[in-house]
Order: C-alpha cells, then sequence, then structure tokens
C-alpha cells in the first residue's frame, strides 16, 4: 500500500503542474558537510537539509558528542509521537534554550507530570461550545480591518506580515484574554516576540554539540535584546492577569480568568485550583503566541500564494461571492466553504508555520532497528514532510484542491502543521476556523500584490516567516 498522496485525476491536473511553484528555501548540495549544514541553520533552520532529505525516510548524523536523528516517514513520527511517547515527551534542548526566557515552564516547554497538569488546566479554554463566541469576535476584528482597508488609496502598500499578526493578536486577545486587552498591549506583544525570535540563538554551540561548558559562549548583546524584549512581553501580560484579579463583578470567560479562579465544573464547582501568577503568566504567553504567531503568518502566506497563483484565486473568490455574497461570514458558513479551507490548509503544507519539532530521548531505544542512544535529539521537520517526493504528488506546488472534500486525507503522521499525537495543538480547531473566517471576510471585498520588485523569502528561526515583511499593494475587488 503506497502512502503517496495523489491529486484528483480531473482533466485540470495537467494544468496544476505546469503552474510556477512557489518560493522554497535554497539546499545543501549533499549529506555529510555537517558544519556548514549548523552554520546554514543558525540563520534559517530550512536551509541545513540537501536535497535527499526530500525523499530518504530517516536520516543520523553526529556532532560531537551529540547523536541525532531525523524521523522522516509516517512510522518512525508515530512511533516518536505517538506510540512510544512517554520515552520522547521532553522537547529538544535547543528549543528548551531558545523558549524558556520567555515561556518558563509554560506547556509548550514543559513534559512529564507538569506537562499534563497544565494541558488539562488549559484545556477548557478550547472547548467546542465557546467556539461560536469566539467566531464571532473573529470576524468582527476582520470587519474592522476590512474597514480601515477602505478608508485607505487605492494601491497602498501594506507589510501584510504586520497587518495579519495585528489582526490574529487582536483576536488572540478579545477571545482568550477578554474584552479588555488593547490593541495597544497587543501590539507591544507582538513587537516584544519578534524582537525576541530575531535575537535569540536557536542553535546555541553547548546544545548542538553536547557540551554544557560551552553556554556561555553566547552574544551579550543579542541576550541583552532577548531579556529586553521577553521582559517587555513579561510586563504586558503581568498587567492583563492584575487586571483580571482586581475585578470583583461578573467576568466574561477568558483565558485569564481560569488560569487565576481556577476552572469551575459543570456543577459550578472549581475543579483545579488557580495557577500561582508566574505559572499564569508562563501559560497566557503560550497561548498568546501560539494563537497569534503561527496563524499571521499562515495567512500572510495565504495572501502571497493567491497573488503567485491567479487561477486558485479566482475560484477562491467565486466560493466567497457565491456563499456569501458580499456579507460578513459566521461559523454556519464554515462547512459550505470548503475550497476556502483548502486553501488555508494547503497554505499550511506548503508553509507550516512551526516547520521543525523537536524531542529528547529520556532512555534508549530503536527506530526502524537502528539504536537510539539515551538522549539522543529526534527531529520531526514538517516542511521535509510536507514536501517529501514518496508522499505527495506535485509537492512543491500550490494545488488547494488536494485537500477538498471527496478526496482522501493525508496520512496524519505525514501532514502535521499543528503537530500530532498527544502534543497536538490544543487550539487547532480555534486556528482553522480562524484562518477559514479570516479569508473569507477579507479576500471577498481585497486582493493583494506583492509590490513590484520585492523578492519573497524565506526565514525560519522559531516559526517560519517571509523574510523582511511581505510589501503587498492592496486594490478592492
Amino acid at each position: 500500500m503506497t502512502l503517496m498522496h495523489t491529486l484528483p485525476d480531473l482533466p485540470e491536473k495537467a494544468q496544476w503542474i505546469d503552474e510556477p511553484e512557489p518560493v522554497k528555501v535554497s539546499t545543501q548540495r549533499n549529506w555529510g558537510h555537517y558544519i556548514w549544514m549548523v552554520l546554514a541553520g543558525r540563520t534559517n533552520l530550512l536551509s541545513m537539509w540537501p536535497d535527499s532529505a526530500y525523499q530518504m525516510k530517516i536520516f543520523t548524523a553526529r556532532l560531537l558528542r551529540q547523536h541525532y536523528f531525523v524521523c522522516n516517514s509516517p512510522d518512525t513520527v508515530r512511533q516518536v509521537f505517538l506510540d512510544q511517547h512517554d520515552n520522547y515527551d521532553q522537547k529538544g534542548p535547543q528549543m528548551r534554550s531558545a523558549l524558556e526566557p520567555l515561556l518558563g515552564d509554560g506547556l509548550f516547554v514543559s513534559d512529564g507530570d507538569l506537562w499534563k497538569e497544565r494541558r488539562a488546566y488549559c484545556s477548557p479554554a478550547f472547548e467546542n461550545e465557546l467556539l461560536p463566541y469566539y467566531a464571532n469576535i473573529m470576524t468582527e476584528c476582520c470587519k474592522e480591518v476590512s474597514e480601515r482597508w477602505s478608508s485607505l488609496p487605492p494601491n497602498t502598500e501594506v507589510d501584510m506580515l504586520n497587518e495579519m499578526a495585528r489582526l490574529t493578536a487582536r483576536i488572540i486577545g478579545r477571545t482568550v484574554f477578554g474584552d479588555e486587552t488593547s490593541d495597544e498591549e497587543a501590539a507591544q506583544v507582538v513587537q516584544g516576540f519578534s524582537e525576541y525570535q530575531h535575537n535569540i540563538e536557536q542553535l546555541g554551540l553547548a546544545d548542538t554539540f553536547g557540551l554544557p561548558f560551552l553556554r556561555k559562549l553566547t552574544n551579550p548583546i543579542k541576550r541583552y535584546h532577548c531579556k529586553t524584549s521577553g521582559k517587555r512581553v513579561h510586563e504586558v501580560i503581568d498587567t492583563i492577569i492584575a487586571r483580571q484579579e482586581a475585578q470583583t463583578s461578573s467576568k466574561k470567560f477568558s483565558l485569564i480568568s481560569l488560569f487565576v479562579d481556577g476552572h469551575k465544573g459543570r456543577d459550578g464547582t472549581v475543579q483545579g485550583c488557580p495557577l500561582s501568577r508566574l505559572a499564569a503568566r508562563n501559560e497566557a504567553i503560550v497561548m498568546f503566541m501560539a494563537g497569534h504567531e503561527t496563524t499571521a503568518n499562515v495567512l500572510a502566506w495565504t495572501w502571497y500564494l493567491l497573488d503567485h497563483n491567479p487561477r486558485v484565486a479566482a475560484k477562491l473568490h467565486a466560493e466567497l461571492d457565491s456563499v456569501l455574497g458580499g456579507r460578513t461570514p459566521t461559523l454556519d458558513d464554515v462547512p459550505n466553504l470548503p475550497y476556502t479551507r483548502a486553501v488555508f490548509e494547503e497554505t499550511m503544507r506548503l508553509y507550516p508555520p512551526v516547520p521543525l519539532l523537536s524531542r529528547q530521548a529520556r532512555a534508549e531505544d530503536q527506530i526502524r532497528r537502528r539504536p537510539i542512544e539515551k538522549n539522543s535529539i529526534i527531529l520531526v521537520i514538517p516542511w521535509l514532510l510536507h514536501r517529501h517526493v514518496d508522499f505527495w504528488e506535485a509537492p512543491n506546488h500550490f494545488i488547494p484542491e488536494r485537500f477538498l472534500p471527496g478526496n482522501p486525507r493525508p496520512d496524519k503522521f505525514i501532514y502535521l502543521p499543528f503537530s500530532v499525537g498527544r502534543r497536538v495543538c490544543l487550539g487547532m480547531r480555534f486556528g482553522l476556523t480562524e484562518g477559514i473566517l479570516c479569508i473569507a471576510t477579507l479576500a471577498q471585498a481585497f486582493q493583494a500584490h506583492v509590490k513590484p520588485n520585492h523578492e519573497v523569502k524565506i526565514e525560519c528561526r522559531l516559526t517560519l516567516r517571509p523574510k523582511g515583511g511581505l510589501p503587498m499593494q492592496l486594490t478592492r475587488r
């Protein structure tokens, strides 16, 4: 049985494959020049991989004292993320070192019993019955952006990455942080995280080579900028928590109220102890970053891809005009927008928001009869899996039709924009709904075209972004 996810066998198929490929990263010529790979990865994590990495099922490397194992097939991903989860629940040391100064012991970097406890604590914020409330806020925020865009002169240039970051920050601020979160507070968090991501050392020599004594060899200037940008984020979240604690009248449900007051069960009793101020801040930052940064990046890439492929844009606009007729979409419209959803899902395939996932083995193991040493770093790389030549037909092409209803879904262990297994993203349905409603609201009224002579490039540090932003010219449809 083949795992190849083939394109629908329709007359248009040949046309799809003939369309130009969107931007991708340059690759190493071959596997084995490890030092050059590490140097490339310090500026772009996706430039490390040779062409052969898009064809191999597993590969290993040893950098001095550190052993690496790359899972690049559905069976190996399943073993690490699901079947043997308890042995591989720790995030890789590079990821922990990069994120702990900002997130502390937050859900994204915690493991073991603490992770289980915090995940159970955060889950109520993403229960299905809250989605209609969230969806209304999503469309309200999109309408505000649409109205602001409508007031701009024709062909006004905007940075679409920044526009989508402001939009998703506003949404996450009003949904899971409550209506009192101001746009200025959300913008301060966005700016702080952007600066933090720019300055953080994502492939520190100590963790990359397994040499702990090198931990002090860091750039003091970048370390200072990371500290100040992280402090800026912490200050905003602390302010939001203090405001929540000071409220004595009836409170709307929000993530912060959940952390501060405890989880109220169906019978009204408190099901869990409120978190400490520090723990509440750490989890709040995790949820803000997960709910804002990743969706903003995918939406920015969506605008780029729609400009890159007029055929897809025309089909999207036809669906939006037919289903919505110019009105604002609601949650009830989401099932009736299959092509809009397919555009969003195909964008996440080509540009997965978190394109590299790492774990560290707690004990020895075997994967495909290959020995795994204790403390080995296990890498699962959605960027490679989503473009693997054995698993996808025309893997580098933008073809939303592969995700339309009636076509087989790709194996969940080769398509994992929200991760997979026990640590699958809590906000997966939230993020999908947000993406569909944002595209539907804005793309039915506007088109955007990349600024002439601007070369779109990929930047991958902690997340996958258009390098230097995405300057685009807005036009009304």
